[in-house]
C-alpha cells in the first residue's frame, strides 16, 4: 500500500509493548506470585492479561477481593517486574524498535499547557514512572495510569482522559497500541489507532480492527506540526 500520511492533534502511546519490552520483568513477577498464588496457569495469563491494569488481572487470576489488597499486591507484582526484569540473565527492561527517533523529535511537545502526546498506561504510576526511566523515556505531563480511571481497558475511559489532558478532541487523537484490550479502547474512545505486532499475533489484533496495521514503531514517522499537532506518516506493506 506504501505510505499514507496524515495530521493529528496529538497522539496518545500505550507503554509496555508499544514502548518499552519488558516481558521478562512480567514473566519473572508472575513466577513470583505463583510462589504464593497457587495454581496459576502463567502461560495462559501471559496469553491474555496484556494491556489489562493489574488490579484488574489480579482480581481475575489471583481472586482477590479486597481493594487494599489489590492495590498493595499490585504494587509488590509491579516492583517485580523492575526488580526480576534482569535476574537470571534476563535482558531487563529495553526499548522497542523505533521509538527513539520518535521520542526524541516530540519531546519538546511533552509540556503543558497543551501537550501534543501523552502516555496512557495500564500500570500504576510508580511502575511505569520507573520503566520510562530506565528505558530513557521522558514522562510528558499528559500521563495516564492505572490510578487514575475506575475502568481500565478496553473501555474507553483512559484515552479519553487522555484526550482531555491533551486539551483535544478524541476524534482528532491517534493512539498506538499494541494490546487487542488497548485497540478496542482507543477505537472505542473514537480515535484513530495504529497497532503494532510486538506482543500479540497479527491475527489476534486484526480481530479488532485497528485503523492500521504495522509489525512495530520502524514503520512510522512523526513530526511536530508547524502550527501544532503532529504529522504521521505510516509506511504500510
Amino acid at each position: 500500500m506504501g505510505a499514507i500520511t496524515f495530521h493529528v492533534d496529538a497522539v496518545l502511546f500505550d507503554m509496555d509493548g508499544t514502548l518499552v519490552d519488558s516481558t521478562a520483568g512480567v514473566i519473572g513477577a508472575w513466577e513470583t506470585f505463583a510462589e504464593t498464588y497457587s495454581g496459576l496457569d502463567i502461560q495462559k495469563i501471559l496469553n491474555s492479561a496484556h494491556g489489562v491494569r493489574t488490579v484488574d488481572n489480579l482480581r481475575k487470576y489471583c481472586g482477590l477481593t479486597s481493594e487494599a489488597e489489590l492495590e498493595k499486591e499490585a504494587a509488590r507484582f509491579e516492583e517485580a517486574i523492575v526488580t526480576s526484569s534482569t535476574a537470571n540473565g534476563r535482558k531487563g527492561i529495553t526499548i522497542l524498535p523505533g521509538v527513539r527517533p520518535i521520542i526524541d523529535e516530540l519531546a519538546p511537545g511533552k509540556k503543558n499547557p497543551k501537550p501534543c502526546w501523552a502516555i496512557v498506561t495500564s500500570a500504576t504510576r510508580a511502575y511505569a514512572s520507573a520503566a520510562l526511566e530506565i528505558a530513557g523515556i521522558p514522562i510528558p505531563d499528559a500521563f495516564v495510569t492505572a490510578e487514575d480511571v475506575t475502568q481500565g481497558k478496553p473501555y474507553p475511559d483512559p484515552y479519553l482522559l487522555g484526550a482531555q489532558k491533551c486539551g483535544v478532541s478524541p476524534g482528532k487523537c491517534l493512539v498506538v497500541e499494541d494490546a487487542p484490550s488497548g485497540v478496542a479502547s482507543g477505537l472505542t474512545a473514537g480515535c484513530a489507532v495504529i497497532g503494532l505486532i510486538t506482543s500479540h499475533t497479527k491475527e489476534q489484533m486484526e480481530v479488532k480492527r485497528p485503523t492500521y496495521l504495522v509489525e512495530n514503531l520502524s514503520s512510522v514517522s512523526m513530526k511536530m506540526g508547524a502550527n501544532g499537532g503532529i504529522d504521521v506518516v505510516v509506511n504500510i506493506d
